[in-house]
């Protein structure tokens, strides 16, 4: 329970930053796309470093101390964000909190150097019969409150929004404090599942750039393309995050109906295709659809993913080996991001969806040829 509340106020937080940090930098600090591209650039691959670094001390020194380091920076984050409209406080803060937007909120993206602890410590609470179950309800109620924190965005102005987020992820530290964690300590800095740990982080790159080339874009696109207000943008934001949410709960079943091979092939597909439907027509309802349920399509397969990661390497390599898929992930998706701030500051809006389906094929092509359709979920 501990846990979950540490979570929901990170993704409660984590919502409200989703919207206003677009807005912040495009509308109240007057900066192109191209500074946001950048600032979402530098974000994820500070999250990258810090991620791998958490990861380490997850395996060396204990999975509660590391929580408790890794709750704090974001509130931090959001308070130096607001101390002065100057560039060099604005990188600083978005790469202290990760203000990525490079995957679901908290989750990967904005506070998502936290994420490998906390898998290592669901894990650890878990069995492999019943881990995707918990990865889905704990993400399922996680987006939740990430709905409702988009939805908060609209009742206060942009640094008013931030001071409340702030206020909201620091409550949450105060839950880490009680908490009891089992800590299995690394006896060698060696990894015996490094090849297994090299399938998942060369598949999290490929999954990186896909998620840099459109993930962080999909509200500026609305903004620049069709002129959504804020207040408009955080209920569509809210919906997005609530189908995204409910989505998730049908992830035991693609688990076990399919794999987490198929599963993220069928779902990640599906997406590509509405995607590349946004530079094709200029007609609002369906680029709202796209925007609404592509999301929902992304995430569906993670808790499978995340079990078969967890599954699939030793338990006192762990936060290594979610360390560095996570490093993989977000160094990789940096270029993207940077690549697609480019494009949409040059308004050439329509290369970075082309791309994305391209490279959604190639990372399907690499989860066949690394797992098969039914891998095997046990340390090799």
């Amino acid at each position: 329970m501990l846990l979950m509340a540490f979570r929901f106020t990170r993704t409660l937080s984590a919502g409200m930053l989703a919207i206003i940090f677009p807005y912040y930098v495009l509308r109240y600090l007057n900066y192109g796309p191209l500074i946001l591209g950048l600032l979402y650039t530098a974000a994820t691959l500070a999250t990258a470093a810090l991620a791998l670094f958490f990861g380490y001390l997850t395996d060396f020194w204990g999975r509660k101390g590391t929580l408790l380091i890794a709750g704090v920076i974001l509130p931090l984050s959001m308070l130096l964000a607001v101390a002065s409209a100057r560039l060099p406080f604005l990188f600083a803060a978005a790469m202290l909190g990760g203000f990525s937007a490079t995957g679901a909120r908290a989750s990967g993206s904005i506070g998502g150097a936290a994420q490998p602890v906390q898998i290592a410590v669901i894990a650890d609470l878990t069995t492999l019969r019943n881990r995707t179950f918990y990865f889905s309800i704990l993400t399922f109620t996680g987006g939740l409150l990430g709905a409702v924190g988009m939805l908060m965005a609209r009742l206060f102005d942009v640094r008013a929004a931030f001071l409340v987020a702030a206020a909201i992820s620091g409550t949450g530290v105060l839950f880490v404090l009680p908490m009891k964690l089992r800590s299995p300590r690394a006896e060698s800095s060696s990894l015996r599942s490094l090849k297994t740990i090299g399938k998942f982080s060369l598949t999290g790159a490929v999954n990186g750039i896909s998620q840099g080339l459109l993930m962080p874009f999909l509200i500026p696109f609305l903004l620049i393309v069709y002129h959504v207000s804020r207040p408009h943008m955080a209920v569509y934001g809210f919906c997005s995050e609530l189908i995204s949410s409910a989505a998730l709960l049908i992830a035991p079943y693609i688990e076990r109906r399919f794999g987490f091979v198929k599963g993220v092939a069928y779902t990640r597909g599906l997406g590509a295709v509405l995607l590349l439907l946004l530079p094709l027509t200029h007609v609002f309802k369906l680029a709202l659809f796209v925007y609404l349920v592509t999301p929902a399509l992304r995430v569906m397969a993670v808790p499978a993913q995340q079990t078969a990661l967890t599954a699939m390497v030793r338990d006192d390599e762990m936060g290594r080996a979610l360390g560095m898929s996570q490093v993989a992930r977000l160094t990789a998706s940096s270029g993207a991001v940077a690549f697609t701030g480019y494009m949409f500051d040059v308004s050439d809006i329509a290369l970075p969806f082309y791309a994305y389906a391209a490279v959604i094929a190639f990372s399907l092509i690499l989860y066949y040829r690394f797992f098969g359709s039914r891998p095997n979920l046990r340390p090799e």
